[in-house]
C-alpha cells in the first residue's frame, strides 16, 4: 500500500505541473485586460497605469511569471487580486464556509438520499414505487439548475411568500431567531442541488444494483441460506459501489468550487459566484488559484476513490 501510495504520488507531482502550465498559459493568452478598469478611470494616466502593471508584474514574460506564481504558491501564497488589491487567499477563505454550508449539505444530502433510493427503486423494479422514482430522477437529471431555482423562487417565495428568495450574506447567526432565518434562507438553494444530485447518483445506484442482483455470487449467497438484507449489505452494495465511489470522489472537489449557476441565482456569495465575477473582471490570480485548487483535490480525492476499491472489494490489490 505504502508503495503505491508513493507511485501515485510521484505520478500526481508531474500532472500536477502540467495542468498548472496550461491553466496559467490559458489565462495569460485569453482576452482582455486586466488594467481595463483603470483605463476607464480619467484620474489614472497612462503612466501610473504602467507603474501599476509593472508593481503586478504583468509586464514580464509569461515564463517568468509562471515560474514566480509556482514558487509563490508552494509557500502559500496565491497572490494579490488586481481588482480588490487583497490576498487571495483572504477572498477564498471569506467565501469558503458559505459555499461548504450550502453546496456541501447538498451533497451530503443528495448522496444520504441517493442510495437507500436507488436501491429501493432497483429491488422494486416495475412496480409502481420504481416509476415514480424513475420519473422523479428524469425530471431532477434533466431539468437545469437555473430553472428549478426560478421554479422555486417562483413559488416558494413570490407565490407562497414561505422562503427568502436572497441569500443575506451579512447575516450572523447568534441567537435561535438568526439560526431559523439562516436555515430559511439556505433551504432553496440546497434543495436545487441537493435534487440534482440525488438524481444524477440515484441512476447509477440503480443501475449497479441491477446489474449485480442477479450474479451468480449472489445466488450462491441465497443458496448458503442468508438472509435477503445480508445480501444486499454485504455482497451486492459493496459490488455496486465501486463505480460509484468513483463518481461521488471525483465530484467532492465541486464543493470546493461551489455551484456557479445556483449562486447566481440565488444570490449566494461562495466560491462559484467569485469564480464567476473574476473572469468577467480579468483577475487572473483569482481564477488561477481557483481553479488549480479545483485540479488538486480532482488528484487526491481520485486517490481516496482508488484507496477506497479496497475497502469495498478485497479482491482490488495494490501490490503487483
Amino acid at each position: 500500500m505504502n508503495k503505491y501510495l508513493i507511485n501515485r504520488l510521484l505520478v500526481a507531482i508531474p500532472t500536477l505541473i502540467a495542468i498548472s502550465l496550461v491553466i496559467f498559459t490559458i489565462l495569460a493568452l485569453a482576452p482582455g485586460d486586466p488594467m481595463g478598469e483603470f483605463a476607464l478611470n480619467p484620474s489614472i494616466t497612462a503612466e501610473v497605469r504602467e507603474n501599476i502593471k509593472r508593481s503586478l508584474g504583468l509586464d514580464q514574460p509569461i515564463h517568468i511569471r509562471y515560474f514566480k506564481w509556482v514558487i509563490a504558491f508552494v509557500r502559500g501564497d496565491m497572490g494579490y487580486s488586481f481588482t480588490s488589491r487583497s490576498p487571495v487567499i483572504d477572498l477564498i477563505l471569506q467565501r469558503l464556509p458559505t459555499t461548504l454550508w450550502v453546496v456541501g449539505a447538498a451533497y451530503l444530502l443528495g448522496a444520504i438520499l441517493a442510495i437507500p433510493l436507488g436501491v429501493i427503486s432497483a429491488l422494486k423494479r416495475h412496480t409502481v414505487i420504481d416509476h415514480v422514482l424513475t420519473t422523479l430522477v428524469f425530471f431532477g437529471f434533466s431539468l437545469p439548475t437555473f430553472f428549478t431555482g426560478l421554479l422555486f423562487i417562483i413559488i416558494f417565495s413570490i407565490q407562497l411568500k414561505w422562503l427568502p428568495f436572497i441569500y443575506n450574506s451579512t447575516l450572523q447567526v447568534k441567537d435561535w431567531q438568526s439560526f431559523i432565518a439562516q436555515i430559511q434562507q439556505s433551504i432553496m438553494p440546497i434543495s436545487v442541488l441537493a435534487l440534482w444530485q440525488t438524481a444524477m447518483l440515484m441512476r447509477f445506484v440503480r443501475s449497479e444494483i441491477l446489474e449485480n442482483i442477479h450474479q451468480d455470487y449472489v445466488r450462491t449467497a441465497y443458496a448458503k441460506g442468508l438472509s435477503k438484507f445480508v445480501v444486499i449489505r454485504r455482497h451486492i452494495l459493496r459490488n455496486a459501489l465501486i463505480p460509484v465511489v468513483t463518481l461521488i470522489a471525483l465530484d467532492i472537489p465541486s464543493v470546493f468550487t461551489g455551484a456557479l449557476v445556483t449562486e447566481k441565482v440565488f444570490r449566494v456569495p461562495g466560491i462559484g459566484a467569485l469564480l464567476i465575477d473574476s473572469i468577467y473582471k480579468n483577475d487572473t490570480p483569482v481564477v488561477m488559484a481557483i481553479t488549480f485548487i479545483y485540479a488538486i483535490l480532482i488528484v487526491i480525492f481520485n486517490l481516496v476513490a482508488d484507496i477506497l476499491y479496497g475497502f469495498l472489494d478485497p479482491r482490488v490489490k495494490y501490490t503487483k
